[in-house]
């Protein structure tokens, strides 16, 4: 008969030390390189929470590709005035974050 498998568990990679949620989920997030996604997620999700009621009812549409938050907004007026503001809204989406992930915001 063959080697029979005994399972050792001092080898074993699995971590016995139990970890609050909030830790083991930002452990995930850092081990699968997820945490960049899951902040562009968090912008999108939250936009309204993030800029506000009167903005985020104009906005049609909104995604993150390249660094760049890409903006639709259904009124020109308010377009031109976000496009005179666009830095101060880089800083504050990026501060809400806590990350450098938006570089630019395009207005489409």
């Amino acid at each position: 008969m063959g080697q029979v498998y005994q399972y050792n568990r001092e080898n074993s990679k699995r971590n016995n030390k139990a970890l609050p949620l909030k830790q083991a989920i930002e452990d995930m997030l850092d081990s699968y390189k997820l945490r960049s996604k899951f902040k562009e997620t968090y912008i999108v999700a939250y936009w309204e929470q993030i800029m506000g009621m009167p903005i985020s009812s104009r906005t049609t549409e909104i995604y993150i590709k390249e660094k760049k938050l890409f903006v639709q907004l259904d009124s020109a007026p308010l377009r031109n005035e976000l496009l005179m503001a666009k830095s101060k809204i880089v800083t504050l989406i990026n501060k809400e974050v806590g990350d450098e992930i938006i570089d630019d915001v395009v207005f489409i």
